[in-house]
């Protein structure tokens, strides 16, 4: 079996996006002004985004905000950021609810993103192009993201 159809049957199977579309889409990781004025490590983000990590170094509690599970750039983050597609993830918040914890919010795109991190303090979220909002931290860059200075 070649590479290429190897791709795509695991794709076709559920089992996740292919490696080459995760490593071309590139996507900013932005918090709410105040929440963190540092850079991030994907680790942190994980964690986050897991909700093993609810607080801010400030105290405020960390607010984070996920696409819809089916929208291309949570796909990417989710396999970049937590190495399982969302589907994948299902479980772990299935078990988590018995735990008192409940998964990130879902808006609906990415400007829903943008509203959502910019009205709600210690919000963090990921958007594909860097925001030209100046209430927002860029708190992690993957990937080459349109509109951003390194």
């Amino acid at each position: 079996m070649t590479k290429l159809s190897t791709l795509l049957l695991a794709a076709l199977l559920g089992l996740g996006w292919p490696l080459a579309a995760t490593a071309e889409r590139a996507f900013a990781v932005i918090a709410a002004a105040g929440a963190s004025d540092h850079r991030l490590t994907r680790e942190t983000v994980s964690l986050i985004f897991k909700r093993k990590q609810n607080y801010w170094e400030s105290g405020a509690r960390i607010q984070p905000v996920n696409l819809p599970p089916a929208h291309p750039l949570r796909q990417t983050f989710s396999q970049a950021m937590l190495g399982l597609n969302p589907e994948a993830l299902e479980e772990y918040w299935r078990e988590m609810y018995f735990h008192g914890v409940l998964p990130p919010h879902v808006v609906a795109s990415e400007e829903a993103v943008i509203l959502f991190v910019s009205a709600t303090p210690g919000a963090i979220g990921y958007i594909s192009a860097c925001p030209a909002e100046r209430k927002l931290n860029i708190v992690l860059l993957v990937g080459d993201v349109p509109n951003c200075a390194r």
